[in-house]
């Protein structure tokens, strides 16, 4: 891959396995040799380690995929304490989530990367200010959009409305996953076949639910483990 490549992982909803997948994209990319390094155009929610340090799960996934330690590039321009809407939480405290800001972040890690996996935050279409949402930000950037499906009750609808969205804004899909929760749905491979039949992009496999030794605890990272059994079964795209 050239330099400037890389993907932009979408949700059809908040936790969905964006992270996940995210995380295991790099470590997939990385075994071919490539120098992938994960980015998120904002984050919602923080944490206190054990050495009284704010961090973020989703940024330091990341950072555990990407093999960066904790003081080695930014991989997020606005990190925010509170997990809710970013636009609200930065309104809340007196700021404005700039696009311009957010472009910078993300053409800082391109410099030093050959490939960037960027994580949404939320959904596709999650506001940044009153003006810009997170969909436009993936047309600045210009890099094919995986999508994940979170599979529950509901995620035929909401997969297909992402899909619709990505399609009206002339964003490409590369392909899309679909992420077993904590706990497997009920008719989960004719979920599957439905949303097969009906998103026109590639299937790039299904995540089984976590092994009980690999799910993560509340304010913390995926572990590498994690990360690893998500990759072997997901597919990179072909384009």
């Amino acid at each position: 891959m050239s330099k400037a490549t890389g993907f932009f992982v979408a949700g059809t909803d908040t936790e969905v396995g964006k992270t996940l997948v995210s995380g295991a994209l790099i470590l997939k990319l990385r075994e071919q040799g490539i120098n992938a390094i994960g980015f998120k155009p904002v984050v919602a929610g923080t944490y206190q380690d054990g050495k009284d340090k704010t961090l973020n799960e989703d940024l330091e996934t990341l950072r555990i995929a990407s093999n960066l330690d904790s003081s080695a590039l930014s991989l997020c321009p606005y990190i925010l304490d509170q997990p809710a809407a970013p636009h609200l939480v930065a309104a809340h405290q007196g700021l404005k989530l700039e696009m311009g800001v957010i472009l910078q972040g993300f053409q800082n890690i391109q410099n030093q990367a050959d490939c960037v996996v960027v994580e949404g935050a939320g959904g596709l279409i999650v506001p940044l200010n009153n003006q810009e949402d997170l969909a436009m930000f993936a047309k600045a950037i210009k890099l094919p959009i995986i999508l994940v499906v979170g599979m529950k009750l509901g995620c035929i609808n909401h997969a297909l409305l992402t899909c619709e969205a990505i399609k009206a804004r002339n964003l490409n899909i590369a392909g899309w996953v679909a992420n077993t929760l904590s706990t497997e749905m009920p008719l989960l491979e004719e979920n599957i076949q439905t949303l097969q039949a009906r998103i026109d992009a590639p299937f790039l496999g299904l995540i089984p639910a976590l092994p009980k030794e690999l799910q993560k605890a509340d304010n913390s990272p995926y572990s590498i483990e994690a990360l690893g059994f998500a990759a072997k079964h997901i597919q990179l795209p072909n384009n």
